[in-house]
């Protein structure tokens, strides 16, 4: 009986091993959804479904950016929440915050201002010279998600208000850049922990990114931290990357009352970028990327 480690019986000069040793069958990826549901509860995307996700991303970004450009000095975030409504409807899709969550969710975007992290609820107060803006658009389109988020800056920001919306854009874009079948999870964490330790800025660890498409929240969870969790990337994955990146401390406080908006807990000023992503075959692909961005 030949073993591995001897002379391949084909005369290659070869130990069998590296020769015509059989070798293990590449697995489908019907085998491959069916072990990432049962080990790790997450859902590999058929390229009917990503159709699908593709073009709720793509209804979500075009909707960001209208309400981006309409985020101006004296503009209250209700009237971005007006214009979010609006432009749902017209696209025959559904906001995806709208009444979500314990308590419901009250309004169709999240709008966070200065020292708030996230789920800043849309109110009255007009934007203001200075004021850094961070609006998070998930839309449902034909049952599908596409969720994303940008950073507004109103007028002349000052210098620490620049840093964190710079360093949380490099965090995300530099995290997605390594993308890629066989990457570990926990490398996404790493990436941005260290572009935020290099501006000298802290990463909020309290909030993650998750699985999206199907559902609004998926399983895996997005540590944008340091972080253990070593869950090989493979294609049919989508889900959120968003790193919230602060001035000072790394914690949030949830307000009590609204029991949403959740503020640094020094109020120093913090930002937050955010893409849906796809893992391909060979790479990735950015589902909530406007060819103009």
């Amino acid at each position: 009986m030949i073993s591995r480690n001897d002379p391949c019986w084909c005369g290659s000069g070869q130990k069998w091993k590296k020769c015509h040793y059989p070798k293990q069958p590449i697995q489908t990826f019907d085998v491959l959804k069916r072990e990432y549901k049962q080990k790790h509860n997450i859902l590999l995307k058929t390229p009917e479904e990503i159709d699908k996700i593709r073009a709720a991303s793509r209804l979500a970004a075009h909707i960001l950016d209208e309400l981006c450009k309409a985020a101006v000095e004296g503009v209250t975030t209700q009237q971005l929440d007006d214009l979010c409504m609006k432009l749902h409807k017209k696209h025959n899709a559904k906001p995806a915050p709208l009444n979500y969550g314990s308590p419901p969710y009250p309004k169709s975007i999240c709008t966070s201002l200065n020292e708030v992290v996230c789920h800043g609820i849309p109110d009255e107060r007009p934007l203001q010279n200075g004021d850094i803006l961070n609006i998070d658009v998930t839309s449902i389109l034909d049952g599908y998600f596409g969720d994303n988020s940008r950073m507004v800056c109103i007028g002349k920001v000052d210098a620490e208000k620049q840093l964190v919306v710079d360093t949380s854009y490099n965090c995300l874009m530099e995290s997605i850049a390594i993308l890629k079948p066989g990457v570990l999870l926990n490398e996404i964490g790493n990436v941005i922990e260290s572009v935020a330790r290099k501006a000298k800025c802290s990463v909020v660890y309290q909030f993650v990114g998750h699985g999206h498409g199907i559902a609004f929240h998926e399983e895996p969870q997005i540590y944008h931290s340091y972080n253990n969790i070593k869950i090989p990337l493979v294609e049919g994955m989508t889900f959120t990357i968003e790193p919230m990146i602060n001035a000072g401390v790394p914690e949030a406080k949830i307000d009590k009352k609204d029991g949403w908006t959740a503020r640094t807990a020094d109020l120093k000023p913090s930002a937050q970028w955010e893409h849906t992503v796809l893992i391909t075959k060979d790479g990735h692909e950015i589902l909530t990327l406007l060819k103009k961005n």
